[in-house]
């Protein structure tokens, strides 16, 4: 995924431009009216599209395909999937701190809106660790412990029953389980956070509805 790093760190650094320098893209009350509309049409599409996947992802489809899905399979499923996930959340995530930052520049912006600009920031952030550093540090654990896995012959089952089982006599293993949960759980705190970060976002969009 050379390609999408690069592209996105692309986007990172047009959001970050935008944050500190918003009047090189002459951003704030006298922009456009299409300008701004484009802006506000791409903060809401780009939010959505990271809220939406974040909350399929995070709490309906992984849950199921882990109920459902042989261990290995589901394990090689989630390395292709993973990292296609936090680059889109990611490019996301930037985007919407570009169009917001270019709606709300810092020196006009309310206390309100700052706060909402540090949340977009916040998942921007745990979303690129996520993509950067724990996913392939999972990735590779989770390669190491398939192969000790397919030594003992486990891991086509549903459920992690049997490794739990192998773990109590393979030193091996165990340390193995050991690593990639912790690793493991780093990534998925990092998730959950970004995950937060957009449910407040979320409720401060909910905010200015008018119906």
């Amino acid at each position: 995924m050379a390609w999408s790093t690069r592209f996105l760190t692309v986007v990172a650094f047009l959001a970050v431009g935008v944050v500190f320098a918003p009047d090189v893209l002459g951003s704030g009350s006298e922009s456009p009216a299409a300008a701004v509309s484009a802006a506000k049409l791409c903060h809401l599409l780009a939010f959505a599209t990271a809220w939406g996947a974040a909350l399929w992802v995070t709490f309906i489809g992984g849950i199921i395909m882990f109920k459902y899905l042989p261990r290995h399979q589901f394990g090689n499923l989630q390395r292709k999937m993973f990292p296609a996930y936090f680059m889109v959340v990611s490019v996301c995530a930037a985007v919407s701190v570009a169009a917001f930052a270019y709606l709300h520049p810092w020196r006009s912006a309310s206390s309100i809106e700052r706060y909402q600009l540090g949340f977009l920031l916040s998942a921007l952030g745990f979303d690129l660790s996520n993509l950067l550093v724990f996913t392939p540090m999972t990735i590779e654990m989770m390669k190491k412990r398939h192969k000790i896995e397919r030594d003992l012959n486990i891991g086509q089952e549903v459920g992690g029953a049997k490794n739990k089982e192998a773990a109590k006599t393979n030193p091996q293993l165990a340390a193995m389980n050991k690593k990639f949960g912790m690793i493991h759980g780093l990534s998925s705190l990092a998730n959950i956070m970004a995950f937060g970060s957009l449910a407040m976002h979320s409720w401060y969009l909910a905010g200015k509805l008018r119906f």
